[in-house]
């Protein structure tokens, strides 16, 4: 598999199989090289800013257009209705989410689809949702898009052959991808696979301002890599099933060809990958914490400056090094939500309960912060340089709305951690006012 290098260049790409397939000097010619049909693919207004608009010339075998109309598709466990259960403050941790064996149970990515919390509706185009998939075969002749939104997608067991429109991608655990909205795409996987996505509506994923950190840091542009052009011309008699995600629910239709028959394309509108390993991580190297806004990688903006819809924030590798200073992540409580989960290791603020291919959420206002038996070692620990979540790696998705669970969530998936809040049980006052 071969990729370009660049968050948000304007790409170039054709099938070495035809050369030339590109138009020259202009998008739509009366009659394109190869007898190609041309599509725009537009992911904002023609009208935005020349810095926020999006859009792609794909160069086709058939254009999309040619299919049978759609029609509904049972969803199974995706949603956006978020009245199913009354809301529930407490604070809220899942157990890893069961992986269905292939022979009782053939699950690919799109039947294997979960919502677990969200906020806003996609009509609208304000919100976000957090699905889990768990699947254990491969999408045969069916491919997805997504008319409602973004998809961030962070695989924690088992790694994703995600064909596009646009090329194939390799994402593996440790490494995440985007498929923007309305893009297609197809999911191979090797055996039983588990994952998480962040679903944000009405925004698309950019990387955060820098500030005073300067040009340099956090996640690099050139780091994130985009399929090159790769096609297949290929007739599918037995029907290929192309699924819309509309509105929230499910739509399939039927074509006689495979969708993937992209011979050239431009644009800076594609799907991406990027490798967590490469952030360059930022942090206090004198006395306290500064912000999770420094392990920032994408962010979805909303209307409001400095206020994000959505936020991807990694907790990385790194070394700790603050001087008098408790060094776990400190005791909280936030007007953003926070869902957390983990692809591999050991959280440092929780290190027996959250495990990888599960999560928590800590809604707005919600305290949480580390459990008693990480406090008492980190009040008592010799402060000196130490590497920090070696082996591990933690994620967020923060938001400014208020995330409803569903009712898989909190009772279909069978995998929340009702004794959860028994982990805070054990703290103890140290209060003595003689001493100071």
């Amino acid at each position: 598999l071969q990729y370009m290098s660049g968050f948000g260049n304007e790409h170039v790409s054709e099938d070495p199989r035809c050369p030339g397939a590109l138009p020259e000097g202009q998008n739509n010619p009366q009659v394109c090289p190869y007898g190609l049909y041309a599509e725009q693919l537009s992911g904002s207004a023609f009208t935005c800013p020349r810095p926020t608009n999006k859009r792609s010339w794909l160069y086709r075998i058939l254009p999309s257009v040619c299919h049978k109309p759609f029609k509904p598709l049972k969803e199974g466990h995706l949603t956006h209705n978020w009245d199913e259960v009354e809301p529930d403050p407490n604070q809220l941790r899942w157990k890893p989410f069961e992986i269905p064996k292939a022979p009782q149970n053939k699950l690919d990515f799109v039947s294997g689809l979960h919502t677990l919390c969200g906020a806003g509706e996609p009509r609208g185009r304000n919100g976000i949702a957090v699905h889990i998939f768990v699947c254990n075969t491969s999408m045969l002749d069916r491919c997805l898009y997504n008319s409602d939104g973004d998809f961030l997608i962070v695989p924690q067991q088992g790694k994703l052959l995600i064909t596009t429109e646009f090329g194939k991608m390799l994402v593996e655990p440790n490494e995440i991808c985007v498929i923007q909205q309305g893009m297609r795409f197809s999911v191979e996987v090797f055996g039983e696979t588990r994952g998480y996505i962040l679903e944000v509506y009405g925004a698309h994923f950019e990387l955060p301002d820098l500030g005073p950190i300067g040009a340099n840091g956090l996640a690099n542009p050139r780091d994130f890599l985009v399929p090159v052009a790769w096609y297949e011309d290929r007739q599918v008699p037995g029907g290929y099933t192309v699924i819309s995600k509309y509105q929230g629910k499910l739509f399939a239709a039927q074509q006689d060809f495979s969708p993937f028959n992209v011979v050239a394309w431009h644009g800076n509108y594609t799907p991406y990958k990027y490798h967590l390993e490469k952030f360059m991580v930022i942090n206090s190297v004198a006395f306290d914490h500064a912000d999770p806004s420094i392990f920032t990688v994408l962010t979805a903006k909303s209307t409001r400056p400095g206020v994000a819809l959505a936020d991807f924030v990694i907790f990385p590798p790194r070394w700790g090094v603050a001087n008098n200073t408790f060094r776990p992540p400190y005791y909280h409580r936030n007007c953003m939500s926070e869902f957390m989960g983990l692809i591999k290791g050991h959280y440092e603020a929780k290190e027996e309960g959250f495990q990888p291919g599960g999560a928590s959420l800590h809604s707005m206002m919600t305290p949480h912060g580390p459990d008693a038996d990480c406090f008492e070692k980190a009040s008592k620990a010799k402060l000196e340089p130490e590497r920090v979540a070696e082996g591990t790696m933690a994620f967020m998705f923060e938001s400014s709305l208020s995330l409803a669970v569903t009712k898989w969530g909190l009772q279909t998936s069978n995998c929340l951690d009702k004794n959860y809040y028994k982990c805070w049980e054990p703290l103890k006052s140290h209060f003595n006012p003689r001493c100071k």
